[in-house]
């Protein structure tokens, strides 16, 4: 079977790869498969969002980036495909098949960012063909956050080039039209931020650059991966025991909009205020009715957390101690100025998590895992003013 007869079915395709354990191995570029050629990269982001998250947009930013995912996740069924969140967008891949779909949903949360928030997504649709006309590579991996769910690893420069041919307007989907509104099912942002306990939430963005030798990269991030291993479980920011519930949710209003429907937001609210309050009492006394346990629900949270990706390079958002933090500073100082990469840093008091809930009767929830004052966002900042100053 031809990788375009195997492209045309995107849940196929994915489905079939092998999903990886351990974080360290994706290092190594045999670890992942390339994208059929016939298949498309969805992608987005937010114009301005360094401004946004500077203003204290955090919540909004985190919720719009993963609202991409819920959108495209209803388009499709809910068969698998790859994708990523990215803080303050994502980026997905899909089968010919798909395409129509994708775009619509595409159109319809651009058009929803800039109604409910005046907050302008951009999103577009490249072809993975166009990507290797270019000379690069769209491949991925799976790996398996939890026994419950798995996240999509990207690598070969894809997503990247892909990101920077929509900012310049190619292949670009434009906004729906008034009144049309997406699928947003699922999609929840409840959970208070998480404080740090080693000393601070630490969002790293790491970039290969161009001319890098491959197994220099790899031993770099393994190396750095090792140093990482010296915090509990990994740096995760989320506790053992999961994250913190209050009532009513700092995120009720963001929720709100995510769930209008055909109602006034007024109306949603209160609807959501009586449904948050009962949740509220289940996770405050770990009472469990009709088949749902809360506590086991909270700690299934923690452990289906993204907290770590790659995507054409390290995107990790860790709770980090003085000492490692320093480690880490100067592991990718030296590798940077080797030539071998470039970094972006930033440092908050708090992690933030957004989610999508299928159901809660079942343990294959996603959540992604963000700094609390703009994470991935800034730190993608800190690594661009570095490029352009070269």
């Amino acid at each position: 079977m031809s990788d375009n007869q195997l492209g045309s079915d995107t849940g196929t395709w994915y489905g079939a790869l092998p999903v990886r354990a351990g974080f360290s191995g994706l290092t190594d570029t045999s670890a992942y498969q390339p994208i059929p050629t016939d298949w498309f990269l969805a992608v987005s982001d937010i114009v301005g969002s360094t401004d946004l998250l500077k203003s204290g947009h955090y919540k909004t930013v985190n919720t719009i980036g993963a609202s991409v995912l819920a959108a495209l996740m209803n388009a499709v069924g809910h068969r698998v495909f790859p994708s990523q969140f990215g803080g303050d967008g994502a980026v997905a891949a899909f089968g010919p098949a798909d395409r129509a779909a994708v775009a619509q949903a595409l159109a319809a949360i651009s058009r929803w960012a800039w109604d409910e928030f005046e907050i302008d997504l951009r999103v577009a649709i490249v072809p993975v063909e166009d990507v290797r006309n270019a000379g690069l590579d769209v491949s991925v991996a799976r790996h398996s956050a939890s026994p419950n769910v798995d996240y999509t690893m990207f690598a070969g420069g894809g997503v990247s080039w892909a990101e920077r041919e929509m900012k310049t307007g190619n292949s670009a989907i434009e906004r729906a039209a008034p009144g049309v509104v997406p699928d947003l099912t699922g999609l929840s942002c409840r959970w208070t931020p998480i404080p740090s306990v080693a000393g601070s939430i630490v969002s790293l963005v790491v970039s290969a650059n161009k001319d890098a030798d491959p197994k220099v990269l790899s031993q770099v991030l393994k190396d750095l991966l090792t140093i990482l291993d010296q915090l509990v479980d990994g740096g995760h920011p989320i506790p053992s025991e999961g994250p913190g519930y209050q009532w009513p949710p700092e995120g009720l209003t963001l929720e709100a909009k995510a769930s209008l429907g055909t109602k006034s937001l007024a109306k949603r609210k209160m609807e959501l205020l009586f449904e948050t309050f009962i949740a509220w009492i289940f996770f405050k006394t770990g009472m469990k009715a009709g088949g749902f346990d809360a506590r086991h629900y909270v700690k299934t949270t923690g452990r289906n957390a993204d907290f770590r990706k790659f995507e054409d390079g390290l995107k990790i958002t860790v709770d980090c101690s003085p000492a490692v933090k320093g480690q880490i500073i100067d592991c990718l100082d030296k590798a940077e100025k080797s030539g071998c990469l470039t970094y972006g840093l930033f440092e908050q008091e708090a992690a933030l998590l957004t989610c999508i809930v299928p159901t809660v009767m079942e343990d294959d929830h996603f959540h992604y895992v963000d700094g609390a004052e703009g994470g991935y966002a800034m730190a993608a900042s800190q690594l661009k003013a570095k490029l352009a100053a070269t």
